[in-house]
């Protein structure tokens, strides 16, 4: 890792000094200081911005402070990457309904928008984003139902703790087409926004859902951090030998319990790589007027469980997974 980020700074500062090319000003919109899986995309986004820098640009991480008022609050941090009058643009797609006015807003300024982790290669093209790196949530829910499948299970029950967000019902949509299309069945669990970061919340739900229904034998979040909430609420419902838990996106505690067995399996979109990649390349269109022929960018699904669970680890102490 630390041979790869000085090769970066080494092209990029040999590439400034030989074009005299622009100094990017990059705004990344992403989610809270305490959810996790954003914390992997500011490792990448802290990487990205060495390369950046050597450059002569910037990089600004604008962070959610709640997902209580989640559409709005997003579409303020647009409103602020525009007023800061940034070269360029990364955000997830979470609310088309809320975020689309302005994102387009933001390219009509001039800004050069890439869609990141939610939003999909087709919306990237509807906006006028010049392209989309992450995973294709829906696939990566059907990998996850037809993974449920394989192992026997037929009724799956989707945690969403963010109803609404766009991505995270593409990923229990596919989730239940994937258990479907296999001969099982499945339903969202949809529960309150606050609830999302509630181990408590998000425990005691799941406790009770499979307490009123016998027959459910697969669990899927939507988070890592919801999964350490449902391992306690299938734990505390006496099903832990039966309900299968899987999750999407990884986190310690998760992998953990793939390694000893109390947890099935985590899909994983390499968040790391979507950050860095976003930004690396948003950065070289805007200072090199560089253009990927590659689109979309993805970066998932990957299926971890106990098959691949030993290299995962060796990825995550490295920092890359």
């Amino acid at each position: 890792m630390a041979y790869f980020k000085k090769f970066l700074i080494a092209g990029a500062a040999s590439l400034m000094m030989a074009s005299g090319a622009f100094a990017a000003n990059i705004a990344v919109v992403g989610g809270k200081n305490d959810d996790a899986f954003w914390n992997l995309i500011k490792k990448g986004l802290d990487d990205a911005r060495l390369v950046v820098e050597a450059n002569g640009g910037k990089v600004n991480y604008l962070r959610l402070q709640t997902y209580d008022n989640f559409a709005p609050d997003v579409v303020q941090l647009i409103q602020t990457a525009i007023s800061q009058k940034v070269d360029g643009l990364v955000i997830p797609n979470w609310v088309p309904e809320g975020e689309d006015p302005a994102i387009r807003e933001a390219i009509k300024a001039g800004i050069k928008v890439i869609l990141m982790n939610a939003g999909g290669h087709e919306k990237a093209k509807e906006l006028g984003a010049i392209n989309y790196v992450g995973s294709d949530e829906y696939l990566a829910g059907v990998a996850g139902g037809e993974y449920f499948a394989k192992q026997g299970k037929s009724n799956v029950i989707c945690v969403n703790t963010v109803p609404g967000a766009a991505n995270l019902e593409a990923r229990c949509k596919g989730v239940l087409d994937g258990i479907t299309k296999a001969g099982g069945t499945g339903k969202q669990l949809p529960l309150p926004a606050t609830s999302f970061g509630d181990a408590t919340a998000v425990a005691e739900a799941i406790k009770a859902t499979l307490l009123q229904d016998g027959k459910i034998d697969g669990v899927l979040t939507i988070s890592a951090g919801d999964a350490d909430s449902a391992a306690i609420g299938v734990m505390q419902a006496g099903k832990t030998g039966t309900a299968l838990l899987g999750t999407f996106d990884l986190n310690q505690s998760g992998l953990d319990r793939i390694k000893d067995g109390t947890q099935g399996f985590a899909i994983d979109q390499q968040p790391y790589l979507q950050s860095l990649l976003a930004i690396t390349l948003l950065a070289s269109a805007i200072d090199f007027g560089t253009d990927l022929p590659t689109a979309p960018v993805l970066t998932g699904p990957n299926i971890v469980d106990k098959s691949n669970i030993e290299a995962t680890l060796a990825g995550v102490a490295k920092g890359a997974r």
